[in-house]
């Protein structure tokens, strides 16, 4: 049996974990009493004597976490923004290639993917490495996101009796783009250039659709040259190629809520296309794919104990 601590457990994304974990068999949970989570000492302690410790923390406090880790033996599986550009750290998105998969296998050290990024990584990445698509490429690209995203303020804000009348409405926001995941995006897609990127809360708690559109003028490849791609690189049960998920002409980006899974799929025309991931934005959008990473570290099936359907 494997023992797991969760470092930050009150937060959304550590809650969503610890709830799939408990009920495996093969996980032994390290929880701290209320009145030590934020303890350094038993923090430390616990870091140490796991087997496995997911990071659910802001940066400054991840890192410091990692400075605690003295034995070897143990996981980091870091959820936060500091270490996603990190070469010591696999990047968590084991269906980008062989390698990707093979570094998060053998590691100490893994960087769990944003949620933005990971629909974005997971539409330009195969382009990219097919040839199809130039790194050199300025892309633009616009994410649906539930407000769990936001964690507990947020989650409050819109949940409230009282609630501001303007959070029935979708609202844009990181407006002055310099959004924390635009590097990681760059670095794993390998684009020179930083996309335009225009995320949107919703109201409703979560899920996610992050969709790219290109002219023509920008890809080497047709729509049906596209899904050839996508079908090759993204057939399991947690990433899987979708030729017509569409709801009667509709995408609904809470149509995966509650599941660990994402779905990738292109629609538009010879002129204008549209590739589209869908997920949610707690699932393969953050604990779910922490999860399967941890998995993979410990020789397991990745979606052992995660929800795809």
């Amino acid at each position: 049996m494997k023992r797991v601590f969760i470092d930050g457990s009150a937060g959304t994304t550590g809650l969503r974990i610890r709830e799939r974990l408990e009920a495996r068999p093969d996980i032994s949970l390290l929880v701290l009493p209320e009145e030590l989570r934020k303890d350094p000492a038993a923090r430390k302690e616990a870091l140490n004597s796991c087997d496995a410790a997911f990071l659910c923390l802001p940066d400054p406090a991840a890192i410091e976490a990692v400075g605690m880790v003295e034995n070897p033996d143990v996981t980091i599986l870091d959820t936060s923004t500091a270490h996603r550009t990190d070469p010591r750290f696999a990047y968590g998105f084991p269906e980008l290639s062989e390698a990707h998969l093979e570094k998060i296998r053998t590691s100490n050290r893994i960087a769990v993917p944003g949620c933005h990024a990971s629909g974005f990584i997971a539409l330009v990445y195969p382009l990219i490495e097919a040839g199809v698509l130039s790194a050199e490429e300025t892309l633009a690209f616009f994410s649906l996101t539930g407000y769990s995203g936001g964690g507990k303020k947020m989650i409050a804000e819109y949940e409230s009796p009282d609630r501001d009348p303007l959070l029935s409405a979708p609202r844009q926001y990181a407006l002055g783009q310099t959004h924390k995941h635009l590097k990681e995006m760059a670095a794993v897609t390998g684009l020179r250039n930083f996309p335009l990127f225009s995320p949107i809360v919703a109201d409703f708690y979560s899920g996610m659709e992050v969709s790219v559109p290109l002219f023509a003028s920008q890809i080497k490849a047709t729509p049906d040259e596209i899904k050839a791609i996508y079908a090759a690189k993204y057939h399991s049960s947690l990433v899987k190629f979708v030729n017509d998920p569409s709801e009667e002409g509709f995408l609904s980006a809470a149509k995966l809520s509650g599941l660990d899974c994402m779905e990738i799929s292109v629609a538009g025309n010879a002129d204008r296309i549209l590739l589209t991931a869908r997920y949610d934005n707690l699932g393969k959008g953050a604990s779910g794919a922490a999860i399967e990473c941890m998995n993979l570290r410990f020789g397991l099936s990745a979606d052992e104990g995660l929800k795809v359907e």
